[in-house]
């Protein structure tokens, strides 16, 4: 399993989550992000994902390795999606197991938010009043 991965096509978390699982693990925390509907005041009505892929699955791998080192995990993953997502959709998925619920929570959080701040992503989203915007996800 890449620790990981852009994908283009939507993907099931089900398998994602069983190669996370494992007997030195006694906790999983996960975070799962979707379209929502709005956005800083404004009616979205979806949006279009963008990244620089070699790079986002580089640093991406790179985040995973950090909280590795840095929390007392044993194992995590995330996938973020690209192209056309409707509203609902889910957009990325962390996962992450540890022997206890603190480090993994921990974890599961300092990752989403370090690939939010670092992996090349742009989001264009789609406005109900026919505007759209690029931007970077952020946190």
């Amino acid at each position: 399993m890449s620790r990981f991965a852009i994908s283009e096509v939507p993907f099931d978390i089900a398998p994602l989550r069983e190669q996370l699982l494992g007997h030195d693990a006694g906790a999983y925390a996960s975070f799962e992000g979707w379209v929502r509907n709005h956005s800083e005041g404004r009616a979205v009505q979806g949006l279009f994902y963008e990244s620089y892929r070699a790079l986002a699955e580089s640093e991406g791998q790179a985040i995973i390795h950090e909280a590795l080192q840095r929390f007392a995990i044993t194992r995590a993953a995330c996938v973020h999606r690209t192209g056309e997502l409707a509203l609902g959709d889910l957009a990325v998925w962390v996962g992450v197991a540890a022997g206890h619920r603190g480090p993994a929570f921990e974890a599961c959080r300092w990752i989403i938010d370090e690939v939010k701040s670092r992996v090349p992503l742009w989001k264009h989203e789609r406005y109900a009043n026919g505007e759209t915007t690029w931007l970077h996800p952020d946190p």
